[in-house]
């Protein structure tokens, strides 16, 4: 088989979130259970770190590992969804796994995966696993896909688990009410192993204390352990001060991850690596080497990412009410002639709850990513228009951007937000 031929098995023929929605979501753990046995339990073989929560964990996931990674290690890292190929799920010091492994894993084992029966995601976990283990990583981080408590990756028994924070998201799959959906993302506290909560969050705290309790395991939170002192600021990057328990420890951190809610993922990836410093020998000076150099360390993609600057385009994947609220509060602090928004959405979200949100000076540009989860930019301009939201639908997201970037003045500012997989065709 051919890449394009074992990409074409993995998109096609599995159950997969990313086109089939929540009927792809696995409500057990049998499947990576046996799938992992049969491949010799390979997550057992290196150290990791398990990373959840509702926004941010990939921030935070490739913070960590570029903050490993500067200190010398051979680091695994394992994030989804992708953008552009599929091979960005699976890294180790920034470089995508070979297509020619890919090929092998899928060649070997497809007769097993015809008779289990597994999700795209299973297989796609089971292969991380046994890639970090074979190229004998050092320290993988991993982040969790969906929830917590029956995602594929809760097999392992990290190092450190971290807890970004909790907001609504997939209520179909993990809950109606925050105490609802904290308690799925709480299913990757394990016994004596220390956790990090990136937020304090008065309606969801006690949901993972009782259940760190239940563990006997060490719970701090993140934004009441680190704070940062400013020193300077430009357009494009921030330079910090970092107290770790009111006490100075970096003297000058800089980052051009400078948004709010980035600043909150700095905070909690910050202090995992803290955490960490004592078991992996980390040192202060190469964990700010990593997190100044993470964008080229780790191949980090479409977060407040910049990819023009007359007019200045901005591509995030803002798709959720906190993560919207996020982006939202950014714009704020850039000055801009017109704001100009290239914006679509799934269809198996609240999607008229975060379209009340958006400004309503803007204009918009609306499209359907190519999935077949993508809201039909037909039923997004009717009830945008309802909102009072002006703006017209496209063929496509590239023809989108392109009137976009056609009509937009130098100082404009142009966003490319509301779905990871419209921001994919973009980057």
């Amino acid at each position: 088989m051919t890449y394009e031929e074992v990409t074409k098995y993995l998109f096609s023929q599995l159950p997969m979130y990313q086109r089939d929605g929540s009927v792809a979501f696995k409500k057990t753990s049998d499947n990576i259970v046996n799938l992992c046995n049969y491949l010799g339990n390979p997550q057992d073989n290196f150290k990791s770190v398990h990373i959840a929560g509702t926004n941010g964990k990939g921030s935070v996931s490739h913070m960590v590992a570029a903050g490993i990674q500067a200190n010398g290690n051979k680091v695994g890292l394992y994030t989804s969804p992708h953008y552009k190929d599929y091979r960005e799920r699976i890294k180790i010091n920034g470089q995508l796994m070979s297509e020619f492994y890919v090929i092998d894993f899928v060649t070997r084992h497809k007769a097993y995966f015809e008779k289990l029966q597994p999700s795209f995601f299973e297989i796609t976990v089971a292969m991380a696993f046994d890639y970090f283990a074979k190229e004998k990583v050092d320290v993988a981080v991993i982040e969790v896909g969906l929830g917590g408590r029956l995602d594929s990756t809760n097999i392992i028994k990290p190092l450190l688990s971290v807890i970004t924070n909790i907001s609504m998201d997939h209520q179909s799959i993990l809950g109606n009410t925050l105490p609802e959906i904290a308690a799925e993302k709480a299913g990757i506290i394990k016994d004596d192993i220390p956790v990090i909560i990136g937020e304090y969050q008065e309606e969801v705290a006690s949901v993972f204390k009782e259940k760190a309790n239940l563990h006997h395991s060490k719970i701090t939170f993140a934004d009441q352990e680190i704070d940062f002192t400013p020193l300077s600021e430009t357009t494009d990057q921030i330079c910090l001060t970092v107290h770790q328990d009111d006490e100075p420890w970096i003297p000058r951190l800089c980052t051009d991850l400078k948004n709010s809610y980035q600043i909150k993922n700095l905070k909690t990836a910050l202090y995992a690596l803290y955490q960490l410093k004592e078991v992996l020998n980390l040192e202060d000076s190469k964990i700010v080497e990593g997190i100044e150099n993470m964008r080229h360390l780790t191949y980090f993609l479409g977060r407040w990412m910049k990819l023009n600057d007359h007019p200045r385009v901005i591509a995030d994947s803002a798709h959720n009410e906190a993560g919207v609220q996020y982006l939202l509060q950014q714009i704020e602090t850039i000055p801009y002639q017109k704001l100009r928004i290239v914006w679509g959405t799934v269809n198996d979200k609240d999607f008229t709850k975060i379209l009340a949100m958006l400004p309503k000076g803007a204009t918009y540009y609306f499209a359907k990513a190519d999935i077949p989860r993508g809201l039909d930019t037909s039923i997004l301009v009717k009830e945008s228009e309802k909102l009072g939201l002006n703006g017209l639908e496209y063929v496509s997201v590239a023809s989108a951007y392109r009137v976009a970037l056609a009509e937009a003045h130098p100082d404009d500012l142009i966003i490319i937000a509301g779905s990871i997989f419209v921001v994919a065709e973009i980057v």
